[in-house]
């Protein structure tokens, strides 16, 4: 059971939506972030714990190259098992789990008539440039602030995978990834799929930096 003892203070480990006009957390604008004490934080993480969402803040930190990880948390329990999550500012977290909620999963009964049992992401925080290249400005990963999604697993086992899928023979397969793409590109200030360009061909990316963009 989900419960207020899940925000015990950890160390920071290493590294078609019913309701899309609901407010969310405001992101952070232009690289910035707040930390744990600042009140938009406060209320962010009061959110997730109205919802019922276990979480674990995660003490603020600066590391080299301009990275940070600042009023960030690490999602438990948001009702679907997602791998591999790292740091995530609160107000990515909070619009990560509402995007599950309240689009992956109605988009996976409407186009694919099951349900996620799992997502498989990439991960959230790394500190690297944009597409990992370097000179490149730094990504949203290097300030907790973006999360990569690769897959979705179905009831019954089946695996709907972003680089398969996207440009795949199946109608269903393809308007489920597209549908949630688009939803996270409202829910996100930024979001990029396979038609992005190359280095996204195999994954969503969702961003709270600056935007809105969408492709």
């Amino acid at each position: 059971m989900r419960s207020w003892l899940l925000l015990a203070p950890l160390l920071l480990a290493s590294c078609i939506p019913s309701d899309e006009h609901r407010p969310h957390a405001q992101p952070p604008r232009g690289g910035q972030s707040f930390g744990q004490a600042d009140p938009r934080i406060l209320q962010c993480l009061a959110d997730l714990g109205r919802d019922g969402i276990g979480y674990r803040p995660l003490p603020d930190r600066t590391f080299d190259n301009g990275c940070t990880a600042l009023g960030a948390v690490q999602l438990l329990d948001i009702g679907t098992p997602v791998t591999n999550l790292g740091a995530m500012t609160c107000p990515l977290a909070r619009s990560f789990e509402q995007w599950v909620r309240e689009a992956v999963q109605p988009a996976a009964r409407a186009w694919l008539r099951s349900r996620v049992v799992k997502i498989e992401s990439f991960g959230t925080y790394s500190c690297r440039p944009v597409n990992g290249q370097a000179g490149a400005r730094l990504s949203e990963h290097g300030r907790a602030n973006a999360v990569d999604i690769g897959a979705f697993v179905l009831e019954g086992g089946r695996r709907i995978s972003v680089v398969d899928g996207w440009p795949g023979a199946d109608s269903d397969v393809r308007q489920f990834l597209r549908a949630v793409h688009d939803a996270g590109c409202r829910r996100f200030a930024v979001g990029l799929g396979p038609d992005a360009n190359a280095y996204h061909r195999n994954h969503l990316h969702f961003d709270m930096g600056q935007g809105p963009y969408c492709r």
